[in-house]
């Protein structure tokens, strides 16, 4: 069972976000497009985050700057990894990683 906390699942899950962006280009960043209930919601991701054994913590921030938080069962996640226009394009782009871990 090892195998489905919510910390293995996260690791999992930042590899295939930093293989998307390795993938665009110097204009554009990764941002999650979820929907739910007939809304959708975009935004910037920054980090994710885990409290085990099945909590996942997206960090991030919305078009208009707003900071975001996302917390999920890991029976639950579904989002659509999407490239937007980087939100500051002077700086450098920084890989996608873990924040720290939740208790």
């Amino acid at each position: 069972m090892d195998a489905e906390r919510a910390s293995q699942f996260c690791q999992r899950l930042i590899t295939m976000i930093n293989e998307f962006d390795r993938n665009l280009d110097e204009e554009h960043q990764v941002a999650m497009r979820l929907v739910s209930f007939g809304q959708s919601i975009t935004f910037h991701v920054t980090h994710l985050g885990y409290c085990d054994p099945s909590l996942i913590r997206f960090y991030g921030t919305l078009e208009n700057g707003s900071l975001v938080e996302l917390i999920q069962h890991v029976s639950q996640i579904s989002f659509l990894l999407m490239a937007v226009k980087r939100v500051n394009p002077i700086e450098p782009k920084k890989p996608i990683g873990f924040l720290s871990k939740s208790e």
